[in-house]
């Protein structure tokens, strides 16, 4: 049989890798060389599957990548994105192993900026906060009834709308002013600051609201700015700001005297409902009136106590003879009233003890038939036992040698008395007693012989 020996000139094979273990590898290559970092570019061919994962591409001018968000990332995202959007991505570098597509795992998404606008929010808040812009200590007070309230806002905003809206429902009596400034937009910091101050110079109103409505922190970076802050700070009189949603804050917020979560609610704290106002006066008017019956009451007690000094004896007999029966009729009343108790009390007591009284037929019948039960179960023991001791006399009986003995059987005893059982315990010439069934015998063995089996 030929036998294949390796041949020494030989090139050794290298090891050959499946398309598997080369993306695996791959994928563990670019995950260790790329860390989780934040990626910018423009969002293409946006697609949210059914499963919630976000698929799109993102690109520049001159690359493209596809990413995938999971839905477990994607849920805590603040917006949902578009086409063309510019975004800022925290993502993985990875390789979808199935296809061996080069792909980005993205962990986080926001608009392209917000990065660098957050950045100098929290800057600019620290160097106000450490200045004690913030302190609540220097914030004033709302005045508790504002007649005239002027408004720092764009007069095409909806907040606008929304404020005089609220206005109108819950205080209509108030006086609005409006001081038109824009909101957004280049410039727009210092106009809003503009607007304040010029607010604030005319002394014409008794609290300011600075407001617009929600939008992206881009939108409302105007409020943002320091100038804005320190005219806030700076105003005479209370201001109140309500710039985007409740989840929104500006540095305007932490420099209010009052922050407010939206527009609407901004111009509910600063007017006090009409109707509260109207029924805060009705209850002091009815409080006026109470004390005034309350008055009269006590005046008109003083006269009759001044109109009894001055009547006739017949009279102060008559009414002491009154009110000596009126106090007979008490005491028979307070007589009668705790013996109608006790006798109530008692009839509670009785039908209480002729409720709690144990039923004793119940238990005299369950006697009888525990002891007529018992009396059963010990016949019936009894005669078991007789049944049983029958059976052991008659076992006992048939087990009596004397009954053996009158069947033709003998007890062989040697001189000592000792009951022979084998012939081996015989020897010739030797004295016995023999048992018959009506008396003893004594022999003499002649001679001893053993039956052979």
């Amino acid at each position: 049989m030929p036998t294949d020996y390796p041949n020494p000139n030989q090139t050794p094979t290298p090891n050959v890798l499946t398309v598997s273990a080369l993306n695996q590898a791959v994928s563990r290559m670019l995950e260790r060389s790329f860390p989780l970092t934040w990626i910018a570019g423009e969002i293409s061919n946006f697609t949210r599957a059914a499963s919630g994962h976000w698929y799109f591409t993102l690109k520049d001018d001159a690359a493209q990548v596809r990413a995938v968000m999971f839905r477990g990332r994607a849920q805590y995202a603040d917006f949902m994105p578009r086409e063309g959007d510019r975004v800022e991505v925290r993502a993985l570098v990875t390789l979808y192993a199935p296809r061996g597509d080069y792909q980005l795992s993205v962990e986080a998404i926001r608009r392209a900026g917000v990065g660098n606008l957050y950045e100098a929010f929290l800057q600019l808040k620290e160097k106000l906060a450490a200045e004690g812009l913030f302190d609540p200590a220097r914030k004033r007070p709302l005045p508790a009834f504002a007649r005239t309230i002027g408004i720092v806002t764009s007069p095409q905003a909806a907040a606008l709308r929304d404020i005089l809206t609220t206005l109108q429902r819950r205080a209509p009596h108030v006086r609005a002013i409006l001081y038109p400034t824009p909101v957004q937009g280049e410039g727009a910091a210092n106009k809003i600051a503009q607007a304040i101050a010029t607010a604030s110079a005319r002394a014409e109103c008794d609290v300011l609201l600075v407001c617009r409505g929600g939008g992206s922190i881009e939108d409302l970076w105007s409020f943002n700015h320091e100038i804005v802050a320190r005219t806030i700070v700076g105003c005479d009189i209370p201001v109140i700001v309500g710039v985007g949603h409740e989840t929104d804050f500006t540095i305007a917020d932490f420099a209010a005297d009052v922050r407010a979560p939206t527009p609407t609610a901004a111009a509910e704290l600063a007017a006090t409902p009409r109707t509260e106002w109207l029924a805060r006066l009705q209850t002091e008017a009815d409080d006026m009136r109470r004390a005034l019956k309350r008055q009269l009451s006590d005046s008109a007690q003083t006269l009759d106590w001044l109109s009894r000094r001055l009547i006739s004896p017949s009279a102060t007999i008559a009414h002491k003879q009154m009110k000596l029966q009126n106090l007979q009729a008490r005491l028979g009343h307070a007589t009668r009233i705790p013996l109608g108790k006790a006798q109530f009390a008692l009839a509670h007591l009785r039908n209480r003890w002729l409720t709690q009284l144990p039923d004793t037929r119940i238990q005299r019948a369950r006697v009888a038939e525990h002891a007529r039960r018992l009396s059963n179960q010990m016949k019936t023991r009894n005669a078991t036992q007789e049944q049983r001791l029958r059976a052991l006399s008659a076992q006992l009986e048939m087990l009596n040698p004397q009954r053996t003995l009158e069947r033709g059987y003998a007890i062989i005893s040697d001189e000592k008395g000792h009951i022979v059982r084998a012939p081996q315990e015989l020897r010739p010439r030797q004295n016995v007693t023999v048992r018959l069934a009506d008396g003893t015998a004594q022999i003499g063995i002649a001679s001893v012989q053993q039956t052979l089996e």
